[in-house]
């Protein structure tokens, strides 16, 4: 009987190959996490810095997750108008309250996220018919240096490592999921679900940061260069998905418009005039530029200067307008080359074009994103001149890379190493000096702070802020004199500060002008209203002059805004006590000391409550408590040696009599 033999099933070698592939790239995936980790794993403890403390620190819609997703309008806040990045900080807040490790594992997470869909894309993108020639034997290697490079650049910590720059790498994130979804979208299966996907993720990026504005535009591009052939032919094919991505304008340009310009501090209206800043940009793109191919001199914050050397500005504007010029011609006759440039530009120009951001002229997280076509076009061309040879340089850019990026990242250790680091980079940044002034007052280092800024107002001498701190600081070590002027200074350039008034006020309250300090502390009341502290300082102004009522109002109304201010219910116990209202002084002073139990005067006045309450035994604890917080006291030795009198005790009233005395203070 003739039997017959089963030919081996044709498909099984392609499985085979499916699951080596699939092997691979979960081997590069698993790399890139590994090397992520390694390289930013010293960024975890960075404080918050500069404008975190707005947008994180002392933002109040991320303390809960319902008002997360309704950031601050109008403020100028870095998360203005960009409520995803903000309900991002709730949910960390979730987490951590206002402990900076899980900010920073979040933001290692989305460049990590960013990288790995960023390889995703390139490695499709190799593979297509335009580039698949010279590209698709080593698409998968190629792709995967190129978002190696990209996770490890150190150009990349202002995007990471500064922690409220999430608002540039989850937006990014955004940008490289869409533009990856429609590359997935163009293959045979899952079409619909895949074009969903990139609508979402652009609709998402909208809610991140205004530089998202360009992904309708680079997606059809891509759609030109890779897909299409033409324009025409992309918008033909495809009128429904570029209708809904150009429906997400709507979004931003509502986003946009609820900022009100960024709170003045973006768009037309700001202080730099649009050539200026315009003239800067031309410095600003070489400048990052240089610093993707060595970056060995980054800078937290370049501050708010413009570019007006001609000398300066011209051969700069001629070589970026080379470069644009160039794109132009590469997009006809090298399409993939073409796309790179456009993009590069395109990512920059919402911030790096002839809107003027007042605030900062210049930022390195601008470059997050243009990065990544810079070393795409450095990868590809690279191994078109080495081919295979050229992975030996890349790792070794990417050892050199990862290097750079731990030791920029030891920069952010804390904020005073962070800004004199930047004041060292940028001595003529006036705000780098104030911020580093601010750092050391902050540490209660006040005497080291001060030639800071005085620095800081030498360079620009209109400069509120530094003004105001500085008076402050003298504030601080009692030089009232000194403080008065600067502090007049920071009002005549800034008369609606709240802050402004307050210190003002104090200032003169220290000189024995507290009539004339009324004034200032009614006005910081207006302009502040939710400020407990200056309502006390008010209550304070009032009681120096006579008005035992208005002080008693004051109190009350600081004590209403923040129960828990510990110096408003002792100085309203003050104001009780010297009416007669001996119990409720005493529960208000007890009320202080729960808050605050090492509150030397608190312990001290309710002592001498409760000796007029002839409670002379709890008195003399609390006299005894006072002394021992603070064994200088002359006016708890005093009044503990007149308890001791009242009680017959003449030679332990001596005693604190004498101790007074020495401590300046005769009884």
């Amino acid at each position: 009987m003739q039997t017959s033999v089963k030919s081996p099933s044709l498909p099984a070698p392609p499985v085979l190959a499916a699951n080596t592939s699939r092997t691979k790239i979960s081997l590069a995936v698993g790399a890139l996490g590994l090397i992520a980790l390694a390289v930013y794993a010293n960024s975890f403890s960075a404080p918050f810095v500069f404008d975190d403390l707005p947008a994180i620190r002392d933002n109040p819609t991320i303390r809960d997750l319902a008002s997360g997703l309704f950031p601050p309008s109008a403020s100028g806040s870095p998360v203005s108008g960009r409520p995803l990045p903000n309900f991002s900080f709730a949910l960390n807040y979730v987490v951590s309250g206002t402990d900076v490790w899980s900010y920073h594992a979040t933001n290692l997470a989305i460049h990590l996220l960013a990288a790995l869909t960023l390889f995703g894309l390139v490695r499709h993108t190799l593979r297509t018919p335009q580039l698949r020639d010279h590209f698709e034997a080593a698409a998968l290697p190629l792709a995967w240096f190129i978002a190696l490079l990209w996770l490890v650049h150190p150009l990349a910590t202002d995007a990471v490592t500064y922690t409220v720059q999430r608002t540039e790498s989850l937006m990014a994130l955004w940008f490289c999921v869409t533009l990856y979804a429609f590359a997935r979208s163009v293959e045979t299966d899952g079409v619909r679900r895949w074009r969903v996907i990139a609508w979402v993720a652009c609709a998402l990026g909208m809610a991140c940061k205004e530089v998202m504005v360009s992904a309708p535009l680079i997606v059809l591009f891509y759609d030109r260069t890779f897909v299409s052939g033409t324009f025409g032919e992309a918008w033909r094919r495809r009128t429904g998905f570029y209708s809904a991505l150009a429906a997400t304008w709507l979004l931003l340009g509502g986003l946009v418009w609820s900022t009100a310009g960024r709170g003045g501090t973006a768009g037309f209206a700001t202080e730099i005039s649009v050539t200026a800043y315009a003239s800067t940009q031309f410095v600003a793109i070489l400048h990052y530029l240089a610093l993707a191919i060595w970056p060995r001199s980054l800078v937290l914050d370049y501050g708010t200067d413009v570019v007006s050397d001609v000398a300066i500005i011209a051969p700069c504007a001629l070589v970026v307008l080379t470069f644009v010029v160039a794109t132009i011609f590469a997009c006809r006759r090298a399409p993939a080359v073409g796309f790179l440039g456009a993009a590069f530009f395109a990512w920059l120009a919402p911030s790096s074009s002839i809107v003027p951001i007042a605030t900062q002229t210049m930022a390195e997280h601008r470059m997050y994103l243009p990065l990544a076509a810079v070393i795409t076009a450095v990868v590809l061309g690279g191994y078109r001149w080495l081919g295979r040879s050229s992975y030996f340089v890349f790792s070794l850019m990417a050892a050199i890379l990862a290097l750079l990026t731990v030791q920029r990242n030891s920069d952010y250790r804390s904020n005073e190493a962070i800004w004199r680091d930047t004041v060292a980079k940028r001595p003529q940044n006036a705000r780098a000096q104030c911020s580093l002034a601010d750092t050391l007052f902050v540490a209660d280092r006040i005497e080291e702070a001060l030639p800071f800024y005085a620095e800081a107002i030498r360079l620009k001498p209109d400069y509120a802020e530094a003004r105001l701190n500085l008076g402050c600081a003298l504030l601080a070590r009692e030089r009232a004199a000194e403080a008065l002027p600067e502090l007049e200074a920071a009002l005549r350039l800034q008369p609606t500060w709240a802050k402004t008034q307050h210190n003002f006020g104090n200032a003169l309250m220290r000189l024995d002008r507290a009539t004339e300090a009324l004034a200032h502390f009614s006005a910081a009341a207006r302009l502040g209203p939710e400020d407990a502290t200056t309502q006390c300082d008010w209550g304070n102004a009032l009681m120096r002059t006579g008005d035992t009522a208005g002080a008693l109002a004051r109190y009350e109304e600081a004590i209403r805004r923040k129960p828990t201010f510990a110096m408003a219910h002792n100085n309203l116990a003050n104001v009780l006590a010297e009416t007669g209202r001996l119990t409720e002084a005493i529960a208000h002073y007890e009320t202080a000391l729960r808050l605050e139990p090492n509150y030397a005067e608190g312990h001290n006045n309710l002592a001498n409550a409760l000796a007029q309450s002839e409670r002379f035994s709890e008195a003399i604890q609390h006299f005894e408590i006072a002394l021992r917080l603070r064994p200088d006291y002359p006016a708890a030795h005093e009044n503990l040696g007149k308890v001791y009198l009242a009680l017959g005790d003449a030679a332990a009233a001596q005693q604190h009599f004498s101790a007074a005395h020495r401590s300046g203070r005769t009884p």
